[in-house]
């Protein structure tokens, strides 16, 4: 039977450089995942508009959707010391950065509003990523 980690003391969560961390990753997070879902709801209203929303869009929307609602649970998780949830951050953010910089670089596919949404989220998220992979959390979540 697998072991569950022991959560981060509470005392290392309340140090002043894990609740700013956590604060600025909460509120970019939060921008990602407003972001994404307005960007849902916008496809949604210019589904019949061929040159603006395509299967690729619809499709690239709704992930973009699911993996910001996951991000922010992994966020405040994390937030909260759980270490797994801490992984799963460093490792989410760092994925959909790439993924993000794949889709704005590719030509075709994507009409240049979308390529200008995504790549504002890959700035929202590689602030994210710039945080979590920081010295400081990563010697909060070592394991010990």
């Amino acid at each position: 039977m697998d072991k569950q980690p022991t959560p981060v003391p509470e005392a290392d969560l309340r140090h002043p450089l894990s609740r700013k961390a956590f604060r600025t990753v909460k509120v970019l997070v939060g921008g990602y995942l407003a972001l994404s879902v307005l960007t849902l709801g916008v496809v949604a209203l210019l589904r019949d508009d061929a040159t603006a929303v395509n299967p690729a869009v619809w499709t690239r929307a709704g992930i973009v959707v699911a993996s910001a609602l996951f991000t922010r649970a992994f966020a405040v998780r994390a937030a909260r010391g759980s270490r797994g949830a801490y992984r799963r951050l460093r490792i989410v953010s760092g994925v959909m950065v790439i993924a993000i910089v794949a889709i704005v670089a590719l030509p075709g596919t994507f009409p240049l509003w979308m390529k200008t949404e995504q790549a504002v989220c890959g700035l929202l998220l590689l602030g994210v990523v710039l945080i979590v992979n920081g010295r400081h959390l990563r010697s909060q979540f070592a394991a010990r």
